[in-house]
């Protein structure tokens, strides 16, 4: 009977496989978007953000992101673009100061896995998907993903600033970060 048991406990712990879990390192992380304004590209990035990854490209059922983001961090190099930003015409942190993307599946095709989610930002939440690059390293692994989102589907840069001939709708997101394993 207990040979059994072992067996069965055995059998059964294949499809208890968990990822790993990763915190992410400051130093060297980026989180990153580029967007273009009348006709010119510009890029910036969020000086503040959490991350709690855990992933395993053996088991991706078994891998979640959850990320929030300072939006008040966000830095382009430009003063006047930096001092809008936070206002009320684009990401209104008085009223919605974080972002936050999750998760909810992963999926291989080939050597590309993406990560699909959902993004909550300026009080709308909306799909987006990732492509991701996970390169283990001997004390944790770096983590590179890259996606794109429409600012206007989630209120951002409305109103005056709804003219995609000066602002343009699509906005790419990319992050690098370096983990190591908890």
């Amino acid at each position: 009977m207990t040979r059994l048991a072992l067996l069965l406990c055995a059998l059964a712990l294949p499809g208890l496989a968990s990822a790993a879990d990763y915190t992410v390192q400051s130093a060297g992380s980026t989180l990153a978007f580029h967007g273009n304004f009348q006709g010119s590209g510009f890029d910036g990035h969020f000086e503040k953000f959490d991350a709690a990854i855990a992933y395993d490209a053996a088991h991706l059922d078994a891998s979640n992101f959850d990320v929030t983001v300072d939006l008040a961090s966000a830095r382009t190099g430009d003063n006047d673009r930096d001092t809008a930003l936070p206002g009320s015409d684009f990401f209104d942190v008085a009223q919605f100061p974080k972002a936050h993307f999750v998760t909810t599946a992963f999926h291989r095709n080939g050597n590309t896995v993406t990560a699909d989610g959902n993004l909550t930002l300026h009080g709308v939440t909306k799909p987006v998907s990732l492509t991701v690059d996970f390169k283990p390293t001997t004390a944790g692994a770096t983590l590179d993903v890259k996606g794109a989102l429409k600012r206007l589907e989630f209120g951002v840069g409305g109103g005056d600033y709804a003219d995609t001939s000066v602002i343009a709708d699509e906005v790419t997101v990319t992050a690098h970060l370096n983990l190591i394993a908890k």
